[in-house]
């Protein structure tokens, strides 16, 4: 059984973002889909890494940063959902409403 699960909004952020740097390098791009997959294999492991941010939503989700962007996760499911993966430059209190 997996320990994290992708939802559908957070499979297209990462499509788009790895797509976005590989325009400019795609060994960039597989480092940092690389880096992804080992963050989320240690959320799996250790849901409560990341933080609550009560001043972007009042959603029970998760923060957990990686490079400039921000994995957003829900923790209390089995297997974690990865609920989003967004960009730091991102308005993502309005994405999260």
């Amino acid at each position: 059984m997996p320990r994290y699960f992708l939802v559908p909004e957070a499979r297209k952020d990462m499509t788009e973002i790895l797509q976005y740097i590989a325009v400019d390098s795609v060994d960039a791009a597989l480092r940092v889909h690389d880096r992804f997959l080992e963050i989320f294999e240690l959320l799996a492991a250790n849901p409560d890494a990341g933080h609550f941010r009560d001043d972007l939503t009042s959603r029970p989700v998760r923060f957990f940063p990686v490079y400039s962007y921000l994995v957003v996760y829900s923790a209390d499911t089995h297997p974690v959902e990865i609920v989003r993966v967004l960009g730091g430059a991102q308005d993502v209190g309005a994405i999260l409403k």
